[in-house]
């Protein structure tokens, strides 16, 4: 493992793979290493436990980070859940919803562009992986309400939205 060094401003940074390795140490998360340049495991939302996985190409400076949240759909909910997906979009801004054709999973995926030095921050690396599971949180409950509630696209994104004021 690469060894971390400081920037200007006092973030610890290093190589992505080892960075996002030594976050899942620290926060206690199972890791797992599937190729030198792809790692992931499972990291406890809201809701269920979320498949992260973070995917290098250190030809192009990307780092990819995938969270899923163990929802498929079915080829007849197809129509509802891409017009949810649609509406879900127009919410994010950082990464996207996607159904992946192999499987018809539902996908959180985030491209982050690296810098010329192909280094990655540890507060990167802790926003990107936080960013993902606030998202896939914050809609989860949309996604059940159209495959599993029979709600349209348009009712699940209103109810799943409404946010809590005060403290119960």
């Amino acid at each position: 493992m690469e060894t971390a060094l400081k920037d200007p401003i006092g973030a610890d940074y290093g190589a992505p793979m080892d960075v996002l390795a030594a976050l899942f140490d620290a926060r206690g998360w199972a890791l797992d290493t599937y190729a030198e340049e792809e790692l992931g495991g499972e990291i406890h939302g809201a809701w269920v436990k979320y498949q992260v996985r973070a995917v290098l190409k250190p030809e192009d400076g990307v780092l990819q980070l995938i969270c899923l949240p163990d929802i498929r759909v079915a080829k007849e909910q197809l129509a509802p859940a891409y017009e949810l997906l649609s509406r879900v979009n127009e919410q994010v801004w950082l990464g996207h919803f996607d159904i992946w054709s192999q499987g018809r999973v539902l996908v959180y995926r985030h491209g982050a562009l690296l810098g010329d030095d192909g280094m990655l921050s540890l507060g990167q690396a802790q926003a990107l992986i936080e960013n993902a599971v606030d998202e896939c949180d914050r809609f989860y409950p949309a996604f059940q309400f159209v495959l599993w509630g029979n709600k349209s696209p348009a009712d699940a994104l209103e109810a799943a939205m409404i946010d809590a004021v005060g403290e119960a």
